[in-house]
């Protein structure tokens, strides 16, 4: 009987010490990751800030199977929310402010435990990549979350491996939705042709996007400086493609509505006659325009068609890096002139 009164006393002693040590644990937490994504910030924010898009990405979701996702109406963007069901409970997810493609706030409630808060921040790089980083916080914790993390080994042993898995899962999905493209023939069609501004130069193949990146630049902010009416897209005209000394004649052009005096020697006025031509679509990188023309130029040899060799072709840029960071959804036609 002493014996159990000994022991029942240790239990005791044992409970209170074990009760003070979570008291006096701290009353907030912090676990917070970061990983480098290659990839520009605002392609990463609209992956995350959408919240239907979290299941692909969840370290928590792949771990368990079971788990029931739930979508709101509303899934993007500020007030944003979902909720999941899983063996320890249910949660909600809310998205409470946001800065476009430089931070998000959000609001995490799991079962009875208080609110935490969830926040993004997206640091741009020199080379184009995205430092993203993800943090958990919560504060003014009651004796049973302590106690729940005292068991559990602590905040940062149940999410950072959680956290650093979905960044990894995270990091993937945004690079490969990055590297998706599609090559379309539309087929024959009638180019319009009008007046443009252009600068022309012969430029080594191996460096020609940096080139015509720079003259590109250059024709666009004259028409900006001199408020000249843009007609339609910027383009490129190819006049000659020599592989085999890696050099190539080519000229950026931007449209007008009407026929431009330059003041400057090399912004050049020209003008595009009408003409046939074959158009193939390019949805996609830059990368993949070497098989956009091709896909042309197959298509052209297999319906026994003529190309005008002594017309310039066309590569025009719909849309590009000035209206959308994620290159999947870069848009370029190109058009081959025919007989």
């Amino acid at each position: 009987m002493k014996a159990l009164k000994y022991i029942l006393f240790l239990l005791l002693i044992a409970i209170i010490g074990i009760a003070i040590y979570i008291a006096i644990q701290p009353n907030s937490f912090e676990v917070s990751r970061t990983r480098t994504i290659k990839a520009p910030a605002a392609v990463i924010y609209d992956n995350v800030i959408d919240l239907k898009n979290w299941e692909a990405w969840s370290s928590w979701a792949e771990a368990d199977p079971d788990m029931k996702i739930i979508l709101s109406e509303q899934t993007e963007g500020v007030d944003g929310s979902y909720s999941w069901e899983d063996k320890d409970g249910m949660g909600t997810m809310k998205t409470i402010e946001s800065v476009p493609n430089k931070s998000i706030l959000q609001q995490m409630q799991f079962a009875d435990f208080p609110p935490s808060d969830i926040t993004w921040d997206f640091k741009p790089n020199e080379d184009g990549s995205t430092d993203a980083t993800w943090t958990i916080s919560g504060k003014d914790l009651p004796f049973g979350f302590k106690a729940f993390a005292t068991i559990m080994g602590g905040m940062e042993k149940q999410i950072a491996p959680h956290y650093e898995r979905s960044l990894e899962k995270l990091d993937s999905i945004v690079v490969a939705s990055m590297k998706k493209y599609s090559v379309t023939v539309n087929g024959i069609t009638q180019h319009g042709g009008g007046y443009y501004i252009y600068n022309t130069t012969s430029w080594e193949i191996s460096d020609l996007g940096n080139k015509m990146q720079e003259m590109m630049s250059k024709v666009g902010k004259y028409a900006m400086n001199n408020n000249i009416k843009m007609a339609g897209a910027p383009f490129t005209s190819y006049h000659k493609w020599d592989q085999e000394n890696n050099a190539v004649m080519f000229s950026s052009s931007v449209p007008t509505t009407e026929k431009v005096i330059s003041s400057e020697p090399d912004i050049l006025t020209g003008q595009l006659k009408p003409f046939k031509a074959v158009k193939t679509t390019l949805k996609g990188d830059y990368s993949n325009l070497k098989e956009a023309w091709e896909t042309a130029s197959k298509y052209i040899k297999d319906n026994n068609l003529e190309e005008l060799h002594n017309s310039s072709a066309l590569e025009v840029y719909q849309t590009g890096p000035m209206s959308t960071s994620n290159p999947a959804n870069w848009i370029t036609e190109i058009y081959i002139a025919i007989k």
